[in-house]
């Protein structure tokens, strides 16, 4: 079955809804998404999206603070770029309706997380993404020129290569026509046509054991991207969130958001002892790489399966008015946050390599754009600073459409592509085989390519995915196309790029921590 869009959007967290809503007043938009539309990282973002609002706060203090935590590997411009336009996008989000918490005088009750210099994260309780998405999400089904196809999975983007051209011969000048898409309640592929492609499949966190992202966090669209050859970079900085709550067999993780620390909690041993202050000045308030190997650090030391995270000098009904949905939690599990210390482990949370993108999101391919955790946009360097990715998301979406929305009048639609070919293949029955090598890849990548990594982890860590490609290969060569196949497919091709960008770069940078080539001393970093 073939289908044709202007612009198809593939995801739909904050970075494809804001697009979509946006590319809408240009043509035809089709939203596909894995299971429903609210599903995406954006929905469990807790914290806030940061933005300068008022003084004595200004751009260059908030640029500033973004480069430090990104250890020198951000794109400056990029960097200006984002937060310059960051009011004008935050504007767009109040006039979709979205809430954020003010103080009695109306102005915003602004929120601080580690690396901020400045009370600067705007913030809907302790619920934000939720809050940005649900009225993103009103929005756009209510558009006429919208689409929405949920429990759609895109399986491949469409290139040259299947119109029978080798590699060779388009590497300089690959053009993305759609993609493959499968509809997983009935199994049908269908062949979307579109003029602009838009990549917004958010993050890879489902490679690892402990994630504070959703299952459907594979890491597709860098595997698609990865797959159409285009430009990939960073991946080796995968960033793990301090402190998600400790509360084995439940996934995702619960987070528990940077927010609460920013608000006077303390970090502890589980001999109830501080020891931030032994690996930052800025102590608990310091950047997220910084505070997480700290953790790791107690964690192994002592022996221990977590930290605690100490809030009960904070009034209890101040931790119930700005952390209702945490403090829930909490209780639910027999953990009253007022009173009892939360149990708090590292898990995966962002990535801050992906699809290589310039400043409007497009990427080296033509006519394919990418928005959100899926892309590099030069932004976040070696290390994400809390709260900045909401805000980059908006910008590079806005960025996309106006790059994107006269160019439709100039692309004509490939009618020469095939239909997807399924022939020669069979009906998978072993559904063991996908979970059992899931299992095997989050192991390897937690053991091997985690918070603190070596050379031998790492070149173990490939010798095993190295493996794990070639059985999956074989699986999904004779097999019918199903979501777990793909899946784990996406997601050994991102272990494999994580492992090997890891490899290459040889010292220890931002989240990537080598103990082979040790941080040099400096005020914001710590020897292991």
């Amino acid at each position: 079955m073939k289908k044709k869009t202007d612009f198809l959007v593939i995801g739909s967290g904050i970075a494809g809804l804001y697009f979509a809503l946006k590319a809408a007043d240009y043509g035809k938009v089709t939203i596909i998404t894995k299971t429903t539309i609210d599903e995406s990282n954006t929905k469990y973002a807790q914290g806030g999206i940061a933005s300068v609002m008022y003084g004595p706060d200004d751009f260059d203090k908030h640029i500033e603070d973004t480069l430090r935590a990104g250890d020198g590997l951000n794109d400056v411009e990029v960097v200006k770029m984002v937060i310059t336009q960051g009011p004008g996008r935050i504007k767009d989000l109040i006039n979709l309706g979205v809430e954020f918490d003010k103080n009695e005088d109306g102005t915003f009750d602004l929120g601080r997380e580690g690396g901020h210099s400045y009370n600067r994260i705007l913030h809907h309780k302790d619920r934000t993404g939720q809050e940005i998405e649900e009225k993103l999400i009103q929005t756009v089904r209510n558009h006429p020129n919208i689409e929405i196809l949920e429990y759609h999975f895109a399986l491949d983007l469409i290139t040259q290569h299947h119109l029978g051209y080798p590699v060779y011969y388009c590497q300089d000048n690959i053009v993305c026509f759609g993609a493959y898409v499968q509809d997983t309640r009935t199994g049908e592929i269908k062949t979307i046509l579109s003029k602009i492609t838009y990549l917004a499949t958010g993050g890879i966190g489902n490679i690892y054991q402990t994630t504070t992202n959703p299952s459907i966090a594979t890491g597709d669209g860098i595997a698609m991207a990865y797959r159409a050859k285009a430009k990939i970079i960073h991946m080796e900085f995968v960033q793990f969130h301090p402190t998600a709550l400790y509360n084995p067999g439940e996934r995702p993780a619960f987070l528990i958001t940077e927010a609460l620390r920013g608000f006077g909690a303390k970090l502890r041993n589980t001999k109830g002892e501080l020891f931030m202050e032994k690996y930052h000045p800025l102590k608990e308030l310091a950047p997220r790489d910084i505070v997480a190997r700290a953790i790791d650090n107690e964690m192994k030391k002592h022996g221990d399966d977590y930290v605690y995270l100490d809030a009960t000098h904070i009034p209890g009904v101040e931790l119930k008015r700005h952390f209702p949905n945490i403090y829930k939690k909490c209780l639910s599990i027999g953990i009253d946050m007022s009173t009892d210390l939360i149990p708090v482990v590292p898990a995966a949370h962002y990535s801050c390599g992906g699809v290589r993108v310039d400043m409007t999101g497009k990427t080296s391919i033509e006519n394919l754009y990418a928005g959100g955790e899926v892309a590099a946009t030069g932004l976040h360097g070696a290390n994400r600073l809390a709260s900045n990715s909401l805000l980059e998301a908006l910008v590079f979406a806005y960025n996309s459409v106006e790059a994107s929305k006269n160019l439709i009048k100039t692309i004509d639609f490939q009618d020469a592509i095939p239909d997807w070919n399924d022939e020669g293949t069979t009906l998978l029955e072993e559904m063991v085989l996908i979970s059992q090598e899931f299992k095997e890849l989050q192991q390897i990548m937690t053991n091997y390519v985690g918070i603190v990594r070596s050379n031998l982890r790492l070149h173990r860590a490939l010798k095993r995915l190295e493996i794990l490609y070639q059985e999956t290969e074989e699986i999904y060569d004779r097999s019918i196309i199903n979501q777990g196949i793909c899946e784990l497919r996406n997601a050994i091709n991102v272990g494999y790029l994580i492992t090997k960008m890891a490899l290459r770069r040889k010292e220890s940078r931002g989240l990537h921590f080598n103990v082979d080539y040790p941080y040099k001393l400096k005020e914001n970093r710590f020897l292991s």
